[in-house]
């Protein structure tokens, strides 16, 4: 009987993985903030990149653990299972981010998307462990079902936080939970795995030593954390508020225009610019330096950001309840008052059913309603 090999890892090569996943969550997830407004060919386009950093992430995390592990016999790699199981995480990862930005994002859904990412990361970890040669995995039922169940669960977990609500707060918590699933499932399956050591087998595609796959999982992380840093400009300068010069007297804010009275806010559709009537415009949602208008069932993107759909319009006919929203008062079928803030709901808005009040602009929400 052949007898199982020990095994160990090294704990800093745990700690890289982890780092590779967490860079890889964050370019992914930060990189689709706002897509579903887009036209349908930059939507795709965003989807490709999106699911080639998040499944790569997959993949290499995987591999940066890999190279972590310490074994008493020398192994490497077939370069086509190897190739494959990167394959399989970028097509299984962006199928969900297909569901999640094609399709209407019910929970029905993201709970579905959530379920395609944790296969995903099963069966890529599984497909590269079976690439191994001169060492073989042994997986035992149990621990495979135990693997599954935690990805399948974890995962769903990172995109509800990530996709149910996209707020910069909720992807930098989707990014955490994403990297804590992809890496938990590693190393739970690994606790399901034996090795053992086998004879001279034959690849299907070429020999990939751990000093080959090394150059190849450095170069990853090195693109990774490139998008990651990209990313991060953006994401986090268009958070910051801007300096205040403190040194020069403020001057008094120029009285805002009255809008025009046969203004029109412009929307991109089918490769078109249409225009829309303010008043039968429900709701406007600030993405970043552009907007999303909510009329009726439809939603609709804007090339014009927040701060200059207000200059444009003036006071009238919307309202900000929020640094993110405005609302049109006269599609407001309730108000509730939630401690310190409020909510509005919208009627006949599918898509946006209710709209955040903060603190700040409660008394102005309230004045604009009546009440």
């Amino acid at each position: 009987m052949t007898s199982l090999l020990e095994f160990s890892h090294n704990p800093w090569m745990v700690a890289a993985s982890f780092a590779v996943a967490l860079l890889a969550g964050f370019s992914g997830l930060s990189l689709t903030r706002g897509a579903s407004a887009l036209a349908v060919g930059q939507r795709k386009l965003l989807v490709v990149v999106a699911a080639v950093v998040l499944g790569g992430g997959i993949w290499s995390m995987h591999f940066v653990a890999m190279l972590g592990l310490q074994l008493p016999i020398q192994y490497y790699y077939d370069g086509l299972v190897t190739l494959i199981s990167a394959l399989v995480a970028i097509l299984m990862v962006g199928l969900a981010l297909l569901m999640l930005h094609f399709g209407r994002r019910t929970p029905a859904m993201i709970t579905a998307a959530g379920c395609v990412v944790g296969a995903g990361i099963v069966v890529m970890h599984y497909i590269g462990m079976l690439g191994m040669e001169l060492c073989g995995p042994v997986f035992t039922p149990g621990g495979v079902i135990v693997a599954l169940i935690a990805a399948l669960a974890l995962s769903c977990l990172a995109i509800w936080v990530a996709y149910g609500s996209r707020t910069r707060g909720n992807i930098l918590l989707g990014t955490a939970c994403f990297a804590g699933s992809v890496v938990a499932v590693h190393f739970i399956a690994m606790a399901g795995t034996a090795f053992v050591e086998v004879g001279d087998t034959r690849v299907a595609g070429p020999i990939l030593s751990n000093a080959s796959l090394a150059m190849i999982v450095t170069l990853s992380s090195f693109v990774l954390s490139g998008a990651s840093l990209l990313n991060g400009v953006s994401f986090f300068a268009h958070a910051a508020p801007p300096p205040v010069d403190t040194a020069a007297p403020k001057k008094p804010a120029a009285p805002r225009p009255a809008p025009a009275a046969d203004v029109h806010i412009p929307y991109e559709k089918d490769n078109r610019t249409h225009f829309a009537d303010p008043a039968k415009v429900a709701a406007v949602r600030a993405e970043g330096h552009y907007t999303v208008l909510y009329v009726g069932k439809d939603k609709l993107f804007c090339p014009w950001s927040i701060s200059e759909m207000e200059d444009r319009l003036g006071d009238r006919p919307f309202i900000r309840t929020h640094r993110s929203y405005l609302i049109n008062p006269a599609h407001v079928s309730e108000f509730r008052r939630t401690k310190d803030t409020g909510l509005c709901y919208m009627a006949g808005v599918d898509s946006l059913p209710k709209v955040p009040v903060s603190r700040s602009r409660l008394a102005d929400v309230r004045r604009a309603l009546g009440i």
